[in-house]
């Protein structure tokens, strides 16, 4: 059986707001480096979600999904994609990254 991985609405629209803020605030120089770099956190869901490298997530954080997938962007920030999984389906459903105001607390159950 083919894995399925669904993108929430929510975690596009995370992602499309992500490539905005990041031009806006000069991160890159121009819009495709920004979208770029957006893919990169595409690729990695779908070439790392059935991989056995995520973790369980902490009580406190299942609203966003059971399992938790971390991506490495570079040595300042680092990406922590919720989802959930039901046999070889998953549902990608919220990112946050080391930047966040609730990374402490999850940094505290991890």
């Amino acid at each position: 059986m083919e894995e399925i991985i669904i993108y929430s609405e929510k975690f596009n629209q995370s992602l499309e707001e992500l490539v905005e803020i990041l031009f806006t605030k000069e991160y890159f120089g121009f819009r495709t480096d920004c979208e770029l770099y957006v893919d990169k956190i595409y690729d990695y869901v779908d070439f790392n979600i059935n991989k056995p490298i995520s973790r369980n997530t902490p009580e406190k954080f299942q609203k966003y999904g059971k399992k938790i997938l971390k991506y490495k962007a570079n040595n300042n920030t680092s990406w922590y994609i919720f989802f959930d999984q039901k046999d070889r389906q998953f549902l990608i459903n919220h990112i946050m990254n080391n930047h966040s105001q609730e990374f402490p607390d999850l940094m505290e159950m991890i």
